[in-house]
C-alpha cells in the first residue's frame, strides 16, 4: 500500500488536506487566545507560578495571576477575570490554546470558546506565548532577584506595560500593541532613553 501511495504521489498520513498548524494560526488569530503558566524561583528559594494569556492577532499580553500554590478553581478565576477584560472582543474568541498542565480543569472550558490541547512536549504547538515567556526571562527574569509576590507582581506588571504599550513588534510594522502608529522619526531630534525597573529595561523615544 506503501509503495502504491507513493507512486501516486500521495503522501501516506491521516490527514492529506486541510491547513498546516502554522496556517491555521495565522488564518484564525483574531479569534486565538493563548494561555500558559511559567515558574519563577525566588532569592529565598520559594517558587511561585504566573498565568499569562495573549491575543495572537494583537500580541498583546495579559498577566492574569500570580500564585504559589494554583489551584483548578485558581486558574478558572483568572480566565473568567481575562473574559472581563476583554469586555466587547470578548465575542471574537473562538478558540483558546493550553497544554494538559492539570491546573487547567475541565471546567475551563465554555461553550463559546473550544479549547485546543498542545501535544505532549511540544512548545512549538503554542509558541507565541512561549516566546513571550522566554523573552520575559531573558530581559528581564534572569537579571533580577525576585524576593517575594508582591514584588513578581510588580516587576511582570511593569515588564506587561513595556510590552504592551512601548515594545514595536516586526508582525504588527513595528508598532506596539497598544500603539497601533509609530511615533514619526524627525533625522534632527534627540533622543532620550528612560529606565524601567531600576535600568533593567529600556526605553528610547524622541524629543519633538
Amino acid at each position: 500500500m506503501w509503495a502504491v501511495l507513493k507512486k501516486a504521489g500521495i503522501d501516506p498520513a491521516p490527514r492529506r488536506s486541510g491547513p498546516t498548524w502554522a496556517q491555521f494560526l495565522r488564518s484564525q488569530a483574531s479569534g486565538i487566545i493563548a494561555v500558559d503558566l511559567f515558574h519563577v524561583d525566588t532569592v529565598l528559594l520559594r517558587r511561585l507560578y504566573c498565568m499569562v494569556a495573549m491575543e495572537i492577532s494583537t500580541r498583546r499580553v495579559h498577566l492574569l495571576g500570580v500564585a504559589a500554590h494554583p489551584t483548578g478553581n485558581w486558574a478558572l478565576q483568572q480566565a473568567r477575570d481575562l473574559l472581563m477584560d476583554l469586555e466587547d472582543r470578548v465575542g471574537q474568541v473562538k478558540f483558546l490554546i493550553r497544554d494538559r498542565d492539570a491546573k487547567f480543569t475541565d471546567a475551563f472550558a465554555s461553550e463559546s470558546i473550544r479549547v485546543l490541547l498542545t501535544p505532549v512536549r511540544a512548545p512549538r504547538a503554542n509558541a507565541y506565548i512561549e516566546r513571550w515567556i522566554g523573552g520575559c526571562r531573558r530581559e528581564l527574569l534572569d537579571r533580577t532577584l525576585i524576593v517575594n509576590e508582591r514584588h513578581l507582581r510588580h516587576v511582570l506588571a511593569a515588564y506587561e506595560t513595556h510590552f504592551n504599550a512601548h515594545r514595536p513588534h516586526r508582525a504588527l510594522g513595528q508598532a506596539a500593541q497598544l500603539r497601533p502608529l509609530r511615533d514619526p522619526v524627525h533625522p534632527d531630534g534627540n533622543v532620550i532613553r528612560r529606565d524601567r525597573l531600576g535600568g533593567a529595561i529600556h526605553e528610547y523615544t524622541q524629543v519633538a
